[in-house]
């Protein structure tokens, strides 16, 4: 009876110290971080290079709205000062330019609209990657984006070391 009793503490003991090893292990291993993926994006050199590109298109395209513009308002000036047959065949070439005008605002903002969709879809992907090579090589178990956690600590934001990382690639791939 005494070998049993003997045998079965043998047991416990070892298997109290085996448990205990347990959660130390994992805990050493369980690396976690986060990152503000709006800060990151909006801080990206690649964002804003792809920002002031769109707008210089944009204001291109205003430039060429506004020339359509005032041909529609000179149209309208001619058209006040003839008689009514003139006037009404004028208001005919006015109602033409203004659907033309129309139809250039509307493939203008899809156009744009589709290609900033584009690009930040692309940016977005390439974010991700960085993020899980960065995880990857810094040995982490989870990157969370900040959005979802409820509590966060400070210690854990990783993302001055992703911005970081993106626009050293980014400038390194641009020179």
């Amino acid at each position: 009876m005494k070998k049993i009793v003997s045998f079965a503490s043998a047991v416990f003991v070892f298997a109290a110290m085996g448990l205990s090893q347990v959660p130390s292990a994992f805990a050493q291993e369980l690396k976690i971080g986060y990152v503000d993926l709006a800060r990151v994006f909006d801080e990206y050199l690649k964002t804003k290079d792809f920002d002031k590109s769109l707008e210089a298109k944009g204001t291109a395209k205003q430039g060429d709205r506004d020339k359509m513009v005032s041909e529609i308002k000179k149209l309208r000036d001619e058209a006040e000062l003839l008689s009514a047959k003139a006037k009404d065949e004028k208001q005919a070439v006015i109602d033409e330019r203004i659907k033309s005008l129309q139809e250039f605002d509307r493939a203008t903002r899809d156009a744009l609209r589709k290609e900033r969709d584009g690009i930040v879809r692309d940016i977005l992907k390439e974010i991700e990657t960085v993020i899980d090579g960065f995880g990857k090589s810094q040995g982490y178990s989870f990157i969370f984006n900040d959005r979802v956690l409820v509590y966060k600590s400070e210690g854990n934001d990783l993302t001055p070391q992703v911005i970081k990382v993106l626009n050293d690639s980014y400038t390194a791939k641009k020179k």
